[in-house]
């Protein structure tokens, strides 16, 4: 683009200065053209000049038996010119004439030939050139008339430092000249070139002003600016919309946590202020009734104030992977075991299965273990208690694959995009589903920090299928 720039103003200085070279050769072939071709040409000179006629006629005078005479060409010249002739002896007598005017001369005296030549005979209307011929040692001069009014002869002397005072102010005229039509073009050139840059200018003043619905045709030199002008407004206008719609979720997000807060710390403060009261005599068994659902509510509280945490760890990338080797299938299989010893979720039909007993990686086996558990979590509590839960550990080569799959209610097709962002809440979170919100972000994060990879597969009806694949890098070359 650059060069291409660089090349086209080039390109137009060289054609300016073409341009005006061949608009003054043109001239100059225009005049020279008309002076030697048309018979009008007032500078006329050459073989078809009245001078040069008369210069080359000498050819055309012969002797016949009866004396001097002409030939038919040179008839044929006088009579195309409109000219007449007569030719002298060397005492000034006529003796030869043709087409003579009637009120010539037939003898000329020096001085008569002299203001002949010097002056136009008013009484023949016709001006004069005198020419020259030797025959058998007799010279003859003759005496050739053009009758044309309008044809004058002069002669003048000059002053060399006059005509070069002329060429300078020519010189500087013609230049002046140039100059002028040499502006006149680059002033077309240069609008040209810069009338798509004004709308340029524009078009990013108005992505300044947060204007992203411009687009530009792209085409001519510009073209290349105008496509990526384009390109820029649709990304900004789509971050923009991006950046409202995650604006959105996060105050939703933010608000929806911010109940999920204030209703354990209702319950906390609710008890404790009844422990407290002077006019209430509780039980033992009461008391430790209470304290269990504070002690409850605490931990819920304690494990949202850590999602945050961890969450803002992750996506700050500030936190070190802890990395040892560990057997997988140890760790997905206690991890589903205390899944099913937490009274809350004994119930649940979770299956577990493996490829091989011994699935050896360097991984952080706390943050891993929390990837697994936040998954298996989010498919028991997002499906009906009869839902059956099918978690795997399969090794491929040098990839180890974990799979948590149901056959539940499934995500909707416009949502799975959207399930590994933070502060995205499906539309299938229930009421038990309450807390951080950031179980699937966190566990995305914690897979991308060990060099891994998570997908998910589902369909609204037929369940849902999370893979995390590891081995595919060095987890301990992304963060140790």
């Amino acid at each position: 683009m650059k060069w291409r720039l660089t090349g086209r103003y080039l390109a137009s200085v060289v054609l300016i200065v073409v341009i005006v070279i061949i608009i003054n050769f043109l001239i100059l072939a225009g005049l020279y053209i008309y002076h030697n071709v048309s018979p009008k040409s007032p500078l006329k000179y050459g073989e078809d000049s009245a001078e040069g006629i008369t210069r080359s006629f000498a050819q055309e005078i012969v002797v016949s038996g009866s004396g001097m005479a002409i030939t038919e060409q040179g008839k044929k010249t006088l009579e195309g010119h409109g000219a007449w002739i007569q030719i002298l002896d060397d005492n000034g007598r006529q003796v030869y004439g043709y087409l003579v005017p009637s009120g010539a001369k037939t003898k000329y005296t020096p001085l008569d030939i002299v203001q002949t030549y010097k002056y136009m005979e008013k009484e023949l209307m016709s001006t004069v050139f005198i020419g020259e011929k030797a025959i058998d040692g007799k010279r003859y001069s003759y005496l050739i008339g053009f009758q044309n009014p309008y044809l004058e002869r002069n002669i003048f002397t000059y002053d060399i430092r006059s005509v070069g005072r002329f060429l300078q102010i020519g010189i500087l005229t013609v230049l002046c000249v140039d100059g002028f039509i040499a502006l006149c073009i680059a002033y077309l050139f240069g609008k040209r070139l810069t009338r798509p840059l004004h709308a340029l200018i524009d078009g990013i003043k108005q992505l300044a002003h947060k204007n992203y619905r411009i687009r530009y045709e792209a085409k001519g030199i510009y073209k290349d600016v105008f496509y990526n002008v384009n390109v820029l407004s649709e990304e900004l206008r789509a971050s923009e919309a991006e950046r409202k719609k995650l604006d959105r979720m996060k105050e939703e997000w933010i608000a929806n946590i911010t109940h999920d807060i204030k209703t354990p710390l209702a319950s906390i403060q609710g008890y404790a202020e009844m422990m407290r009261d002077k006019d209430y005599e509780f039980t033992v068994e009461e008391m430790r009734e209470y304290a269990e659902v504070i002690e409850r509510k605490s931990l819920y509280l304690k494990d949202v104030i850590e999602d945050l945490n961890l969450s803002t760890r992750l996506k700050n990338k500030n936190i070190s992977l802890n990395l040892k080797q560990a057997n997988l299938v140890s760790l997905v299989r206690n991890t589903v075991i205390d899944m099913l010893n937490d009274a809350r979720y004994g119930s649940r039909n979770i299956d577990f299965r493996y490829s091989d007993e011994m699935v050896i990686m360097d991984v952080d086996e706390i943050l891993i273990r929390r990837a697994v558990s936040n998954l298996i979590y989010n498919a028991v509590v997002h499906n009906a208690e009869d839902t059956a839960v099918q978690v795997s550990v399969e090794k491929h080569g040098g990839t180890v694959s974990i799979v948590v799959e149901d056959q539940g209610k499934g995500i909707r097709e416009e949502e799975l995009e959207r399930v590994f962002d933070r502060y995205y809440r499906g539309t299938n979170t229930g009421e038990l589903h309450k807390g951080s919100g950031l179980g699937l972000a966190i566990a995305h994060d914690i897979v991308q920090a060990h060099g891994g990879k998570i997908d998910v597969d589902s369909e609204l009806g037929r369940g849902t299928r999370i893979e995390i694949r590891l081995g595919m890098a060095k987890a301990g070359d992304v963060n140790r």
